[in-house]
């Protein structure tokens, strides 16, 4: 039973089962890499470079310069990691569970359309950047590859942690050379909606940054890729978030602090590792990450922006059918529908 003092509710660690316990623990193992791994690890070199063990730093920054583009063809995944133990108490801490629409030819390359990111798209980690979700049971013979923002990269120790998972850069040079270079087996995950779009995250908000977006429909004209839209329901209600009003200050440092670094600090808040009140963990909600159908694109060297359109249009539309197909399966309401924004 919990505990509730000052109005802040503390768990009782003596009666809470130990398999709980792990569970929390692999979550605070991955909140800690998520929001501090980056700056931990330009501390640890700043440290380095000004100390007796300074030919550590300078022999990493070497190292640093040499494989500055990792991030950019493909990391190097690194299976132990990817199918530790610890991703299962991570997937049962919520839990999140994996569903597919239909099966995907190994033979054949995929751009996965991630939707909504919430705040640090817990679930589409779990999912497509380990094996704790079951995923190469549920897609066999397919490389998975989490993208994610190229600055990730540029943080020294942290960069190869994010190698390791596989993760790469979601950049137009990146995805060229995975879909060009790299066999076709590959199953490449965008985050569409970006950094801002966590801005958006909160329980029961349905919006999508989307309807600008269309990049992606470009790329995947380009290589004649199929586009497979996924929606992770409960992605947005495992944090809550204090939205400023459009005007205020806050709102106007966040939106600058978006143009200025393409990422923007939510103001948000879950549970704390002994209370479930406040703190930095996401709460303990389910997610349920549903892969649809692929929608097979033409090859087009050189779209144009009306072919570009055409396209993301019949994607957004196939999204959309997606949401309405699984949205009672997984606890949402008749009148929920998604807002492309």
């Amino acid at each position: 039973m919990a505990v509730k003092i000052l109005g802040i509710e503390f768990a009782n660690i003596f009666k809470t089962p130990l398999e709980k316990r792990l569970q929390t623990l692999a979550v605070l193992k991955w909140t800690y890499s998520f929001y501090f791994l980056g700056v931990t690890g330009l501390i640890l070199f700043v440290c380095l470079l000004f100390s007796s063990y300074h030919y550590v730093a300078l022999l990493y920054a070497l190292w640093y310069i040499y494989d500055y583009k990792t991030g950019e063809m493909g990391g190097r995944e690194v299976q132990l990691l990817k199918t530790s133990r610890v991703w299962s108490y991570f997937r049962d801490y919520f839990p999140i569970k994996l569903h597919k629409s239909a099966d995907l030819d190994d033979n054949q390359n995929y751009l996965f359309l991630y939707h909504p990111h919430g705040i640090a798209s817990s679930a589409a980690f779990l999912c497509f950047a380990t094996d704790g979700a079951g995923t190469s049971k549920l897609f066999q013979g397919l490389r998975f590859r989490l993208l994610t923002l190229r600055c990730h990269f540029l943080f020294p120790f942290s960069r190869e942690y994010a190698a390791s998972y596989g993760i790469c850069a979601a950049s137009k040079e990146c995805i060229h050379h995975l879909l060009t270079n790299c066999g076709t087996n590959n199953a490449l995950v965008l985050v569409v909606g970006g950094a801002r779009e966590a801005l958006e995250a909160n329980p029961g908000n349905f919006n999508l940054v989307l309807s600008r977006r269309k990049g992606f429909v470009k790329l995947a004209l380009q290589h004649g890729t199929p586009l497979v839209p996924v929606y992770s329901f409960g992605e947005c209600d495992i944090y809550s978030q204090t939205v400023p009003p459009p005007e205020s200050h806050l709102s106007k440092f966040q939106q600058k602090f978006l143009q200025l670094l393409t990422f923007s600090p939510p103001i948000f808040h879950g549970r704390g590792i002994f209370n479930y009140t406040f703190g930095l963990l996401p709460y303990r909600r389910p997610i349920n990450v549903a892969v649809g159908s692929p929608l097979k694109l033409p090859t087009i060297l050189d779209p144009t922006s009306e072919q570009i359109n055409e396209w993301h249009r019949k994607y957004v539309d196939q999204l959309v059918d997606h949401f309405e197909k699984h949205k009672l399966q997984f606890g949402l309401k008749e009148d929920d529908h998604l807002n492309i924004l």
